[in-house]
């Protein structure tokens, strides 16, 4: 695709920056990626920049041409996501680009999206220089959800659950909330504001009555709020709080992991947080459909309760799901003192014995 070149120092260093304001924070997250855009002159120096605030703004390479004005001619343009080749709500980004003058691209990641796809070839055909994979690993990062999303077809999923050192998320009388601790559930709350989707199942809803909104470190609602759905067959009362009107909220009619996904990614979500109770996580997991599992766990035994999962038919140690941990850390002190574990399945869960057939879980959710 590209041309046999290699980025030079002062292009890396603009990749760098192009990644930090790509991270800008504040920009809503889903069917649009986060990109950053650095055009420098032909000394290295930078002329201008920019970065994507989502769905329905100018785009980063855009946004940049825009700031650097004439300037832009004969510059270099240092891109997070390779330059769009495609109409939606703007134009394509790799045209903006030719018409701008520039007159060399370097880009990190190959755009996953087959709509979008195909700048760099436009760009050198029309006689620009093109250089890709320039801190590829990087970029891939910035947007991991929206990535393995675009390449698999569905939402990436990360389960989110509290427990007890014992397994139990919940007393045996059904209690809960001191479970986690506050500085577990202020880290809960941006974690959610991370995703475009909270998913929870019928049965949280009318036990638990979640508002399941992002809040903030003094509890007020963050501007931003993803989806809010509901997965599960049966009818709810539309006075529970999940309905109110802080964030939009779904209701979808099924109890099929895999048709839940197909259906959000149709609308454009790319990374749902699940929340719900132990049944529907185990539906996700005997369906292979989590990707990443968020444990807070308290110093505490409650011997009888709630247990975090429900049923997986896992009957042999030898089947046992495994986890590969990516990071361990402690939050809170003293009573409020909880450990995150970061866990991604070590092996695919529908290479388990146990999931093969996929089934799907015996009681409504």
């Amino acid at each position: 695709m590209a041309q046999a070149a290699t980025a030079t120092p002062a292009e890396d260093r603009a990749m760098l920056r192009a990644l930090e304001i790509a991270a800008t924070g504040g920009v809503p997250l889903g069917p649009n990626p986060r990109v950053g855009c650095v055009l420098l002159a032909d000394d290295g120096t930078e002329v201008a920049e920019g970065f994507h605030r989502g769905a329905g703004t100018p785009h980063a390479e855009a946004a940049a041409l825009a700031q650097a004005g004439d300037a832009a001619r004969g510059a270099t343009a240092v891109v997070t996501l390779e330059p769009c080749n495609h109409t939606g709500r703007t134009g394509p980004c790799a045209e903006a680009l030719i018409r701008a003058g520039v007159r060399r691209v370097v880009f990190a990641q190959t755009d996953p999206n087959p709509v979008a796809r195909g700048g760099a070839g436009t760009l050198l055909a029309a006689g620009i220089e093109v250089v890709d994979g320039l801190r590829e690993a990087e970029s891939r990062a910035l947007n991991r959800a929206w990535t393995f999303a675009l390449e698999y077809g569905r939402p990436y999923v990360t389960w989110k659950f509290a427990t007890s050192l014992d397994g139990r998320s919940a007393a045996a009388d059904g209690t809960s909330r001191w479970v986690s601790s506050i500085p577990s559930r202020q880290d809960t709350h941006r974690l959610r504001g991370e995703c475009d989707v909270m998913l929870v199942g019928t049965n949280t809803v009318e036990v638990d009555d979640p508002e399941l909104t992002v809040r903030d470190a003094v509890d007020e609602p963050a501007a931003h709020q993803p989806l809010r759905v509901v997965m599960g067959a049966r009818d709810l009362d539309p006075g529970r709080r999940i309905f109110n009107d802080r964030a939009e909220t779904l209701h979808l009619r099924t109890r099929d992991p895999h048709q839940a996904l197909a259906e959000l990614h149709g609308l454009g979500r790319r990374h749902v947080f699940l929340e719900g109770g132990p049944t529907l996580a185990a539906a996700f997991l005997q369906a292979g459909l989590v990707d990443e599992v968020v444990t807070y766990v308290a110093p505490l035994l409650l011997g009888a309760g709630r247990s975090a999962v429900g049923d997986l038919g896992i009957d042999t140690i030898t089947d046992a799901l495994h986890l590969a941990v990516s990071d361990v850390t402690v939050l809170g002190t003293g009573a409020e003192t909880n450990v995150r574990l970061t866990m991604t399945p070590a092996t695919p869960v529908v290479d388990q014995p146990w999931a093969r057939e996929q089934p799907r879980p015996d009681k409504e959710q």
